[in-house]
């Protein structure tokens, strides 16, 4: 799969902005980044997958 539009993140941190990910999109897919490491691994979701993926990220977390 070929995902080729990548964009940074609207939540990019303050200074230059390097504290972020970077997202591109498909019809069928959405892939997440870390716009510091490009070449590295990139996540990829059905496109259905990603909305719940990113409900769970913001869910406060409880401590032991």
């Amino acid at each position: 799969m070929s995902i080729p539009d990548w964009r940074k993140s609207s939540y990019s941190g303050g200074g230059d902005g390097n504290n972020c990910v970077e997202i591109a999109t498909s019809p069928t897919h959405t892939a997440v980044r870390d716009s510091k490491a490009p070449a590295r691994a990139t996540l990829t979701f059905p496109t259905a997958a990603f909305t719940p993926f990113l409900e769970a990220l913001k869910k406060p977390t409880r401590k032991p």
